[in-house]
């Protein structure tokens, strides 16, 4: 009995006694909770960060498709892909962006916000140190919550990023001998045309005119921070130099009503030039009433000393200057050289055509000769068999078909080899006729590549600003040799107009026929009537007189390339002159004022 209650009492004290070893397992799984708890929070601000980080470092790169995907798909559903990326360009023209990256490390705010500090470069404001402060959504709306104050960092909610901005006065234009060629503002009230000039209506070609903005420009330079009322060079001088006329602008960058940044504006010093006021003046009164063009430049240099007319923008077929183009291919494939002899005949036969010299006249004898007096029947030939490809290839080295030699300048072109079918098309193409295109001051920079042994200078406006390098067109051997068909050219040929006494003259005479060449025939023969002192038109249309006598000088432009002195040059001109006759006639004298003038003013 007494041991039945003795084991009752034990049975009772087990039950009801505390169990001292569950306490340390309970304690463990609530730290357990505890510490998962904590790093699941930890696990979720990261991701937050991670996510932010991944999309500021998107805008960085200008990844606007990887930014969208980044978004909430409510913010997605508010904006779209294309209005999304238009909002990030606009700002970073606003802001004249020009690079950014990361300036630490994405901290988690306790609001539940993720900021992320980065560094903006800008072309008006210099450097921006900013934050962009995101809100990052989990769950099944994961991504950045958006609104447009994320377009830039530093933005508050609601504000919106704008930019006032002026530029300073307009910088004058310098000649090479430090004189003003313009300065001030234009006279009108539109803020168009030329600036004031001491030159007056010489100025005009080669100043050039300012202007509203052209919409081709209007993004690039509102990006730079230039307003879009402003205004800037539309042409010549203008244009060539507008970044450093207009000066740097100035104004403030504001977020809303806060002021994120300014800057004052700059005015750029006086632009000097490489023009020559007493050449150019020389040059524009030379050239008078004639619709065309002269450009004068340094040898070596590239240095443009005088503009005048259309010598930069009009393209014109270059007629037999172009023969010093063909020539240069001539005598580096070997297919002759200077002193190769050529029958006299009074045309050439291409295609079954029979193309007559001008006037039906005689022409061949010594290369020399036939350049000297521009052959036709000798040189359409020969550019029959240099070939399409090397005729194009040899061009292109003198700066055919390749771009704009300066700003503003036209580019001059002619066709692609396997565009020019047929002896025909070559034989006319090889005397600077057919599809040739060229500008005045194309064929003054191949009057310079022979002058300059071969190598090709870079044309500038910039005084001792051209640092790229010449470029090898031919070998000095070759050029040596097509400066002494030149000098016979003015000595005893087609352009002894521009001799000047006791100076050696190289040149090149071109008389260029308009229109669509068509032969005509006369007496079963297919001619080409052209000037009575150069055979160099290919052929012209039928007039009511025929095919006898000489085409109509209202048909034809007149061309001159020369250089001088011959053997130590000095000066280098172009004259382009539209419908005006034979270039020995009306080109040539207008190139002999520009080379003596250059030589006595020791340029």
């Amino acid at each position: 009995m007494a041991r039945g209650l003795v084991n009752q009492r034990h049975r009772h004290e087990q039950l009801h006694r505390p169990n001292r070893r569950a306490r340390p397992v309970l304690a463990f799984a609530l730290v357990a909770f505890l510490a998962g708890a904590i790093v699941g929070a930890q696990h979720g601000s990261s991701g937050a960060s991670t996510l932010a980080l991944d999309f500021v470092k998107a805008w960085i790169r200008g990844d606007y498709p990887q930014m969208y995907a980044d978004l909430t798909p409510a913010s997605r559903r508010v904006v779209s892909l294309a209005d999304f990326a238009d909002a990030y360009r606009a700002a970073q023209s606003t802001v004249t962006a020009e690079r950014a990256s990361l300036a630490g490390h994405a901290r988690a705010l306790s609001t539940g916000e993720v900021t992320v500090p980065v560094v903006v470069r800008t072309h008006m404001f210099g450097t921006l140190r900013q934050s962009f402060r995101l809100r990052v959504e989990g769950g099944s709306q994961e991504g950045v919550a958006w609104n447009r104050s994320l377009v830039f960092p530093g933005l508050h909610v609601g504000e919106r990023l704008t930019r006032n901005a002026s530029l300073p006065p307009r910088a004058a234009l310098l000649a090479r001998d430090g004189s003003t060629l313009a300065s001030g503002e234009v006279s009108s009230g539109s803020g168009t045309g030329e600036r004031p000039s001491p030159l007056g209506v010489a100025a005009d070609a080669v100043v050039g005119t300012v202007g509203p903005i052209p919409s081709s420009e209007r993004a690039a330079l509102e990006a730079q921070g230039v307003p879009s009322d402003s205004t800037v060079g539309t042409s010549g001088l203008e244009l060539a130099f507008d970044d450093k006329l207009r000066g740097r602008p100035g104004g403030e960058l504001l977020a809303g009503q806060r002021v994120l940044a300014s800057v004052k504006a700059v005015l750029s010093p006086p632009v000097r030039t490489t023009i020559s006021p007493q050449l150019q003046r020389t040059a524009v009164v030379a050239m008078g009433s004639h619709l065309g063009g002269v450009v004068a430049l340094v040898p070596h240099t590239g240095e443009i000393l005088a503009v005048a007319g259309l010598a930069l923008d009009a393209l014109q077929p270059p007629g037999s200057t172009f023969k010093m183009v063909t020539v240069t291919g001539v005598l580096e494939a070997g297919i002759a050289h200077p002193d190769s002899r050529f029958p006299y005949r009074t045309y050439a036969t291409l295609d079954g055509v029979k193309l007559a010299n001008a006037n039906g006249e005689e022409c061949g004898g010594s290369l020399e000769l036939a350049f000297a007096v521009s052959c036709n029947s000798v040189f359409a030939p020969l550019g029959v068999k240099l070939g399409a490809q090397r005729l194009v290839a040899v061009a292109e080295r003198f700066g055919f078909n390749q771009g704009q030699p300066i700003t503003g300048a036209a580019a001059s072109t002619l066709p692609a080899a396997s565009a020019i079918q047929g002896e025909l098309d070559l034989g006319s193409s090889a005397i600077g006729q057919g599809q040739v295109q060229a500008s005045t001051l194309q064929m003054a920079l191949v009057a310079t590549t022979i002058a300059d042994h071969g190598e090709r200078p870079t044309p500038t406006f910039g005084p001792g600003s051209s640092t790229t390098p010449m470029r090898r067109v031919t070998t000095p051997v070759v050029a040596a040799q097509v400066r002494k068909m030149m000098i016979a050219v003015v000595r005893e040929g087609t352009g002894t107009a521009a001799a000047i006494p006791g100076v050696t003259v190289a040149g090149k005479t071109g008389t260029a026929e308009l229109g669509s060449p068509r032969s005509c025939q006369h007496n079963g023969e297919a001619s080409e009537t052209g000037s009575a002192s150069e055979n160099e038109t290919s052929s012209t249309s039928e007039s009511a007189q025929g095919c006898s006598g000489s085409a109509a000088t209202n048909n034809t432009d007149a061309w001159f390339a020369a250089f001088a002195p011959a053997l130590d040059p000095k000066i280098a001109v172009g004259v382009m002159l539209v419908k005006d006759g034979a270039g020995g006639d009306t080109a040539a004298p207008i190139a002999h004022e520009v080379l003596e003038s250059a030589l006595q003013a020791h340029l």
